[in-house]
């Protein structure tokens, strides 16, 4: 079904070129929040006291070519938002030292930090191409890379950790199941496609690779996870966030389309995917789940890494409230009749995030910590929301004056 091809990115290797010397400043402001978190738990036990280190990404900004006025204000919006993913990973290091296994830091920090740039680059790309010729390859940026303050910074303690978040659920009496994982198999996409324009060819073809990979990854996590989780583990931790990773790439891939030739509709349909069991895939209750839960064009680093270290915690136990995020249509100019569809389209898709989000709220009751539903499911739903939001942006954008800031309408609340 999917082609296979080799990662384009593998996380924690070095960024190639002269990027892998360069790095942005929002580490050294990252540095700086670090001193200060940890005058704040100066009296944790010692697996929180070391220094997590810090997170570094490689520099966009000299990386650019001459950028058009007219996409000057996008592009500089997504550099300070790539500013701020690098601070948002490195209070989440500082957040969760002492949790997770051998592998935490890959898993809910710096893959779902990688995504989220990824996406971004790509709006950086987009911006420029509208205008001039499009930049290509910036996503060879977008991986970064701990840089170690302290003694085995990666995860101070983290081995004797691992225990700790895998085997939450068995606590509660779920039991481990040691057998096959099973394999993930998505819809063939190409053959949904209409005829390519040769500009377009090359977009294409790098979001049809991007999306084995994806499903490559999907597997992987499979496998690195059988015997953690709950009943729906797989379903939150692995298949929503490829479905939402798939759903970005698939767009990417009617938007390029849509540059030289009628837009494809409706690729969306072919984001979901399901597992083919080659037996049952894990068992315990939502242990690590966030390890990527929700990772997409973003979408919810760590998700289930608050469930992975506080899955016994009461902090969440009671009744579960409601989500509420800002009405969007009330903030739109008007819409171009052929931008409508597309509009109409992703203003549903905000609805069903949200139901989604509430959805997970009573779900997850009594469990995490006292950050986990900020973490888990508000950092999440607001990252789906800020992808969505920049899809209409661009859908009126194209047949006339695009919006700007429909991001500060993103954060969405939990009404108790």
């Amino acid at each position: 079904m999917s082609r296979a091809l080799p990662k384009y990115n593998k996380r924690r290797v070095g960024i190639i070129g002269g990027a892998a010397a360069v790095v942005l400043s929002g580490a050294v402001i990252a540095g700086s929040a670090l001193a200060g978190e940890g005058a704040n738990n100066g009296g944790q036990d010692a697996a929180g006291a070391a220094s997590p280190g810090t997170i570094s990404c490689p520099a966009v900004e000299g990386s650019l070519p001459a950028i058009p006025a007219s996409a000057k204000a996008e592009v500089d919006s997504n550099l300070a938002l790539l500013q701020t993913q690098i601070q948002e990973a490195n209070k989440r290091l500082i957040d969760t030292v002492g949790q997770g296994g051998a592998n935490f830091v890959d898993n809910a920090i710096l893959g779902p930090l990688e995504d989220k740039r990824v996406a971004t680059l790509n709006r950086i790309e987009t911006a420029i191409g509208r205008a001039a010729a499009k930049p290509e390859g910036l996503e060879k940026l977008a991986p970064c890379q701990l840089d170690q303050g302290g003694a085995a910074g990666d995860q101070a303690g983290a081995g004797d950790q691992a225990g700790a978040g895998a085997e939450a659920g068995a606590g509660a009496g779920a039991e481990d199941n040691a057998g096959a994982a099973g394999a993930i198999s998505c819809p063939a996409v190409e053959g949904s496609l209409p005829a390519i324009p040769a500009s377009a060819q090359a977009e294409v073809d790098r979001n049809l690779a991007l999306l084995d990979t994806q499903i490559q990854e999907a597997n992987q996590r499979l496998i690195d996870t059988v015997g953690q989780g709950g009943a729906n583990f797989v379903d939150n931790a692995i298949l929503g966030p490829l479905e939402d990773k798939r759903v970005a790439t698939l767009n990417r891939i009617e938007t390029a389309i849509g540059r030289a030739a009628a837009k494809p509709e409706g690729l969306e349909k072919l984001a979901p995917c399901q597992l083919d069991q080659g037996g049952a895939a894990g068992a315990g209750e939502e242990a690590g789940a966030g390890e990527e839960a929700g990772a997409d064009d973003g979408a919810g680093a760590g998700a289930g890494a608050e469930d992975a270290g506080n899955a016994g915690a009461e902090d969440n136990a009671g009744a579960a409230g409601a989500i509420s995020c800002p009405a969007v249509e009330g903030s739109l100019p008007a819409i171009p009749a052929s931008a409508q569809a597309e509009v109409d389209r992703n203003l549903a898709l905000l609805d069903t995030q949200i139901q989604e989000a509430n959805q997970r709220l009573i779900d997850t009751v009594g469990q995490g910590g006292a950050n986990f539903v900020d973490n888990a499911i508000l950092g999440p739903l607001e990252d789906k929301r800020v992808a969505t939001l920049n899809r209409i942006e661009t859908a009126i954008g194209r047949a006339a004056a695009k919006p700007e800031g429909l991001e500060k309408l993103a954060p969405c609340q939990l009404d108790q």
